[in-house]
């Protein structure tokens, strides 16, 4: 069977190092993180989260983010991310960039679409962790630091149930008079469906118009992820985060389990037509290989049939 016209290309975010590590019960060593990231700039990652700047206590996983990011490798082809809750996060990302060191070179601050969820997850409000996040935009570009936005919980909160879609774009209203980089919808527990990616970014395409690109998070704790993306894929969306085998999920969040996954992301747009710049190949052995570092199969559903 022949591969259909290509509809264009996709850039995918490996979430795996942060999103994919931090709800892991054991704690993976800052010199397997970057064979890890080293793995997957090999398969063909060019955008990646690396770490997050979060207390250590509530996220013991990501205690290292400064060993880790001092270990990476120097390439100008490559995009490296840090995960950012405060201002006082923005200020432990600028710090990697002291004395001349490459550091991160984008911080992703967040808003979460529900007051008990960010009371949970950061300590906010909707309206505090928007006045939060437009203070840390303003304070980052000031600081020469690239940012961008994801609104979390956007298609449902595990404590307060479904989000209104009226609620999410009023929150990327505000955060986009601040003029991120891009703006990213986050389904955090797994709940979202086709229909709903597809309507809840049309809407907010429609908001943001060519000003602002958008981003799509999805996590497959209920199997709908990997339709999920194709659906915002077809409402406009070009950037996907995935996280290599599957791994993820919230500390915050009861029951969330994994992001999508990178090899199941590929195989879907490549079979479609859809170019993506990943080996396939070189990610199910990157997957192999963690696996065995793990002690366990991850979910990726490719991988597993490969």
């Amino acid at each position: 069977m022949s591969a259909p016209h290509c509809q264009g290309a996709i850039e995918l975010v490996e979430v795996g190092p942060r999103d994919g590590l931090q709800n892991e019960p054991d704690i993976v060593a800052t010199e397997t993180k970057l064979e890890l990231i080293a793995r997957m700039i090999g398969y063909g990652a060019r955008r990646l989260e690396v770490a997050s700047f979060v207390h250590p206590a509530r996220v013991p996983q990501m205690a290292d983010a400064e060993a880790v990011i001092a270990g990476l490798p120097d390439r100008s082809d490559c995009t490296y991310v840090g995960l950012v809750l405060n201002k006082r996060g923005v200020l432990r990302a600028l710090a990697t960039r002291e004395g001349g060191k490459r550091g991160v070179d984008q911080v992703g601050c967040v808003v979460v679409a529900s007051d008990t969820f960010g009371q949970k997850n950061q300590g906010q409000t909707i309206e505090e962790g928007i006045a939060e996040t437009r203070e840390m935009l303003r304070f980052a570009r000031a600081e020469g630091m690239r940012a961008q936005v994801t609104i979390s919980a956007a298609f449902g909160c595990p404590f307060e149930g479904a989000v209104k879609h009226e609620t999410v774009l009023r929150i990327a209203e505000a955060i986009a008079a601040e003029f991120p980089e891009e703006i990213a919808l986050a389904d955090t527990i797994g709940v979202g469906t086709p229909w709903e990616a597809g309507e809840l970014f049309g809407k907010l395409g429609a908001l943001l118009g060519d000003t602002i690109p958008m981003r799509a998070h999805f996590h497959n704790t209920r199997g709908t992820g990997i339709a999920n993306t194709w659906e915002a894929f077809k409402a406009g969306v070009r950037m996907f985060d995935a996280s290599l085998g599957g791994l993820g999920g919230c500390p915050f969040a009861p029951r969330a389990t994994g992001n999508i996954a990178t090899e199941d992301l590929v195989y879907m747009m490549q079979r479609s037509g859809v170019a993506s710049r990943i080996d396939l190949d070189a990610a199910i052995a990157a997957n192999k290989w963690f696996a065995q570092v793990l002690g366990r199969e991850l979910p990726s559903a490719v991988a597993r049939a490969a």
